[in-house]
């Protein structure tokens, strides 16, 4: 898989081959007089591909006909729509909010909302809930996406043109995603699957494109392609992070060509190390460096426009959200002093620390042994025994008016029982690996147990001595001793503790689930001069700063998304399409969407692609054996063109497997365009062969008398592809017509469940339970 592209345009050896099995498909420009420095830039044969353009025309239109048919409907709340509408009513609100997705897909709906002049504000809370009522412009916001789906068919029919295949070849490939049920459903609603398939599509034609001009190198055509390519692949990672799948589809042809490149023996020359280093710096600022800072680009965006408090405000450090207007926790925020009395809770299941006078039992059910200690809980609900004094790890000078600083050493006085926090290297009730949290009576507190009572004061990225206070200060109450943080997750505890959550030491310090805040100062009088907030002016944080702990929090929730879902599925079931997604539900006029791929169009080109790796797989079986199946230009299209489409097929599909994550149908659909291309390129390799060109010279022969083939020994005789080739394109006409009638009757079929309308029977529903599709039977 040296290059993507077909060998439309070839170097010397090649030029003089029909590039096509239509030899008069595509005019071509004369580059490798140009990289000779001639003046003779006319095209080598005029044709203006009229039946191209045609084609692509009538394709165009339908996608958009498919896209936008009754796009208002339904005129309510559907699926994730309840996220991605949020987000854009959010960025036009200034609010700042969190979500696990780079900000350019989101940016752009916001965008189409502030076009009609939408303000943001209705917050798109629940499935369901009517855009009528609520006066949303959602047909502006639906538009976007349907736009980029309808413009995605035209770019896939182009990627197989600038390839060099036939018309039969590009027809198949964006008449499968034409009538895809799963594609127009999904580019139909706010959802961000449109933007990032729009501009994978974009990514691998400007890269066909690039790779096309290899022969004119750093010409100004050249250069354009090679940027675009990078801006779309910015484009799709900034919409997901599944995008990186694309730069590893195009970054591996890019690898193969810069070693081709090395090679002193390559046929157009070779090239000195300061000319191979300007093409490698070239790639690398035009792939990389540019992608890169237009990715920071759009993050700068987002921080630029979310200046507001909001709901992502728990997400982030105090110190990030000191940089929005109106936070909340900034302005409640307190000094803490010595002997105060306080509440703490857990930032991320907000339970508050907790004890009371029943202790852990002799043995738990595992049969360890517990120290019988007093039990320290997490417990949900504000409680007098949620009150802890903060007392100072030595004497103090005065008892009133001792601030506590970050870092400190401090003990933690239990009220209601008057007793210690503590812990000590004992099992905790559910981690034999973490210690156990209990509390201590005074004189074993000032005494034995001293040092299992001190705990040190610790908030990261932020240096000891500055007070320590409510809201703001997020800590991690580090055991002094054996220096185990404080943790607590959301599994209850039996019944003997009440089901609260358990407390205990874990030695991971580092975990990001250690972090507590101070919520309350219950012994601090109303008319405290403490009590008297001061105006707080919004504090500038480095972009950087803020990019880098955004991106940890992303990537930490990212990976966290493991929970089940009734409509989540594995990626072993999407080639074959074994379930979809049900999105919407109208009980009263039996209308539903059910997100669903074309079976009939996904079928085969599921099928095909196992096609594919066995005639790879026969072929170098043949060569092995001494046997040319295959004329060189055939195999150097499936090779290379058929090939990285095959590429982009694994690499947006199998890393999936690696995945802990929720998974759905739709995380296929940027792979299932890779096989449309690979299906195309497939109906032409199998039902048009590729002529002979009786002007090319026969191979050399070698000293044997035979043909000479680096690497392979082979017969006088010519390949069997060149000795029943045929010109004909009625072949792959007709394999083309009707792979498209099935796959529009089966478009048509399931169209009810991808429009949402009209409603079905009971009787049709179940008629397209096909492989037992979990449809909904509205009553």
């Amino acid at each position: 898989m040296s290059s993507p592209a077909a060998v439309r345009q070839r170097g010397p050896k090649d030029k003089k081959r029909p590039t096509t099995p239509n030899p008069e498909v595509a005019p071509e420009r004369d580059y490798d007089a140009i990289s000779k420095g001639k003046k003779d830039l006319q095209p080598k044969k005029k044709n203006a591909e009229w039946d191209y353009k045609i084609a692509i025309t009538i394709i165009t239109i339908l996608a958009f006909v498919t896209r936008f048919w009754g796009i208002s409907h339904p005129s309510q709340v559907v699926f994730d729509e309840v996220h991605f509408g949020k987000f854009a009513s959010y960025y036009l609100q200034r609010t700042y909010f969190f979500d696990v997705h780079p900000p350019f897909g989101k940016l752009l709906f916001a965008f189409a909302g502030w076009l009609v002049g939408y303000k943001g504000e209705f917050l798109f809370e629940n499935i369901g809930d009517s855009y009528i009522t609520n006066k949303v412009p959602y047909v502006a916001y639906r538009s976007m996406p349907a736009m980029m789906g309808a413009l995605t068919v035209p770019t896939v029919f182009m990627i197989m043109w600038d390839s060099g295949y036939s018309l039969p070849a590009c027809v198949t490939a964006a008449g499968l995603l034409l009538f895809d049920n799963a594609h127009i459903g999904q580019t139909r609603l706010i959802l961000l699957d449109a933007t990032l398939i729009f501009f994978m599509a974009l990514s691998v034609l400007s890269y066909i494109r690039f790779y096309k001009l290899r022969h004119v190198p750093f010409s100004r055509k050249w250069w354009k392609w090679l940027l675009l390519t990078g801006v779309c692949l910015s484009c799709v990672i900034s919409t997901k992070y599944v995008g990186v799948f694309t730069f590893f589809s195009i970054g591996v042809p890019v690898m193969i060509d810069l070693w081709d490149l090395m090679d002193i023996n390559r046929r157009q020359g070779a090239l000195s190390l300061p000319e191979f280093g300007k093409h490698f710096a070239a790639r690398a600022v035009g792939l990389i460096i540019i992608p890169f800072f237009l990715y920071l680009f759009w993050f700068q965006v987002h921080f630029s426009i979310l200046t507001r408090s909001g709901p992502g405000d728990d997400f982030m450090s105090p110190e990030f959200q000191e940089t929005l207007s109106d936070n909340i926790m900034t302005l409640q925020s307190v000094g803490i002093e010595y002997f105060d009395t306080i509440t703490m809770r857990h930032k991320d299941t907000k339970v508050y620390l907790h004890s009371h006078p029943d202790r852990y039992p002799l043995r738990y059910d595992d049969g360890r042994i517990s120290s019988q200690g007093q039990q320290v809980t997490g417990y949900p609900h504000n409680d007098t025994n949620n009150h802890w004094q903060i007392l100072p790890s030595k004497q103090l000078p005065s008892t009133e008016g001792q601030r506590v600083k970050v870092g400190d050493v401090v003990r933690l006085r239990h009220l209601v029982t008057d007793t210690i926090l503590m812990s000590h290297d004992v099992a905790s009730p559910y981690y034999p690996t973490n210690q156990e949290f209990t509390t201590a009576n005074a004189e074993d507190a000032a005494g034995q147990h001293y040092n299992n009572t001190l705990f040190e004061i610790r908030v990261d990225n932020v240096k000891s001595g500055q007070d320590f206070k409510t809201m703001s200060s997020h800590f991690k109450l580090v055991h002094f001793p054996t220096k185990v943080a404080m943790w607590t997750h959301t599994s209850p505890l039996p019944d003997w503790a009440y089901k609260q959550a358990e407390i205990n030491g874990n030695k991971n310090v580092q975990q990001a689930s250690n972090i507590w805040y101070v919520d309350d100062i219950p012994s601090l009088p109303a008319e405290s001069e403490r009590n008297k907030k001061e105006v707080r002016k919004v504090k500038h944080v480095p972009f950087l700063k803020k990019y880098f702990e955004l991106q940890r929090a992303m990537f930490f929730h990212n990976n966290a998304l493991t929970s089940s879902h009734p409509y989540s599925s594995f990626p072993i079931s999407w080639p074959f399409l074994l379930r979809g997604v049900s999105f919407w539900t109208n009980n009263d006029t039996r209308e539903q969407i059910y997100f669903l791929g074309n079976p009939v169009g996904w079928w085969l080109a599921s099928s095909l692609l196992a096609v594919f790796a066995g005639i790879i797989g026969a072929d170098q079986l043949a060569l092995r054996r001494g046997m040319d199946a295959l004329d060189d230009r055939t195999r150097s299209r499936l090779y290379n063109s058929t090939g990285f489409f095959f590429l982009t097929w694994a690499a947006h599909y199998i890393p999936f497997y690696i995945m802990g994550r929720q998974l759905f149908l739709h995380h296929y659909l940027p792979a299932h365009l890779a096989s449309a291309l690979v299906t195309g390129a497939l109906i032409e390799f199998i039902f048009n062969i590729e002529p002979v060109d009786p002007d090319s010279p026969p191979p050399p022969p070698s000293a044997s008398g035979a043909p000479a083939v680096k690497g392979h020994r082979r017969t006088p005789s010519k390949p069997v592809r060149e000795r029943v080739a045929t010109q004909s394109l009625m072949g792959s006409w007709i394999a083309c017509g009707v792979v498209l009638a099935a796959v529009f009757w089966c478009f048509l079929f399931f169209a009810p469940l991808t429009y949402g309308k009209p409603g079905l029977t009971v009787e049709q529903v179940v008629a397209r339970k096909w492989l037992a599709y979990d449809l909904h039977f509205a009553k």
